[in-house]
């Protein structure tokens, strides 16, 4: 049984980590979130510690430490803009990071993380879930299987709608979120790389706060691409049924479906990590380069 801390309780995403921390066997130790509303930890580990000060947790993981209880991992939910400051944290307590996507909002921040893990001897993951995904493997595997000349046309559009409160929290500050490709594009661009291959050129049509579109050319693709947070952008059919989410993936006219089967790719790649086969910094890289390319720079 490993010991874990998780650092962003109160997140969004935590629960899908406490679940996968629970489903592999594993102990969560300690917890960090700078609001206190974490009752979801009750169904998980009440037993954990809980910290709303970054550095009576910080005290409180250097005494397990020193009393021989080691943390083996830092699970990271925080917002994005301090991903980087909590692997650090992480690392340097000798304790390796798994880390919510983005991994981090700029490449030359991958370099300083590649050093650190140098420094340290630990390891930093990521969980990149669409590439778990039974049809994203099989879509691999087919444009492996194609002729290497072969190029396919794809097409990307993803609506996610987002209310007002968005735009006041850090998601809607570029400098804290990334902007719309990094905070809501990240995993598909990931996978875009990961089943077509490295990127050729690019192109930005359109980049608004609540919204963002363009073409790639990658390896062994065309991708036209969509992103927004805007549900005035919603299909009208899609209205008519009351959602408020639109994927969808096309490749020479044919629907790809993934839309099932996220909830537990977590928990699978929380399996994977724990195995010694996790997406390490390497991995995350194209991404974080790509979405970097299509932030506008400011200035």
């Amino acid at each position: 049984m490993k010991n874990f801390a998780l650092i962003g309780a109160a997140g969004y995403i935590a629960p899908r980590h406490l679940q996968a921390i629970k489903d592999t066997g594993n102990n969560l130790v300690a917890a960090l979130d700078r609001f206190d509303s974490v009752g979801i930890m009750d169904s998980y580990f009440p037993h954990a510690d809980f910290f709303t000060e970054f550095e009576r947790f910080d005290r409180h993981i250097d005494k397990l430490k020193r009393l021989g209880q080691k943390i083996d991992y830092v699970s990271i939910c925080s917002p994005n803009y301090l991903h980087d400051s909590h692997i650090r944290f992480g690392l340097r307590h000798h304790a390796d990071a798994i880390c919510e996507k983005p991994l981090v909002l700029n490449p030359w921040n991958v370099d300083a993380l590649e050093e650190i893990e140098k420094e340290t001897g630990r390891r930093v993951f990521t969980i990149l879930q669409l590439r778990l995904h039974p049809n994203i493997i099989q879509l691999k595997k087919e444009i492996e299987a194609a002729s290497a000349d072969k190029m396919f046309d794809v097409d990307l559009n993803y609506i996610t709608s987002r209310g007002k409160w968005y735009h006041h929290s850090w998601k809607g500050d570029e400098n804290k979120s990334g902007g719309i490709a990094t905070n809501i594009g990240i995993h598909f661009f990931d996978m875009l790389l990961w089943v077509f291959g490295s990127l050729k050129s690019i192109q930005i049509k359109s980049y608004e706060a609540d919204s963002a579109s363009g073409y790639l050319e990658l390896q062994k693709a065309r991708v036209h691409w969509r992103l927004s947070i805007n549900e005035e952008h919603l299909p009208a059919e899609v209205k008519a049924k009351g959602k408020r989410t639109f994927r969808s993936l096309t490749m020479n006219g044919k629907e790809i479906e993934f839309s099932d089967g996220f909830t537990d790719l977590h928990t699978t790649s929380y399996k994977e990590i724990l195995a010694g086969r996790g997406f390490g910094l390497a991995d995350a890289r194209p991404s974080i380069e790509l979405a970097h390319e299509i932030r506008p720079k400011r200035g």
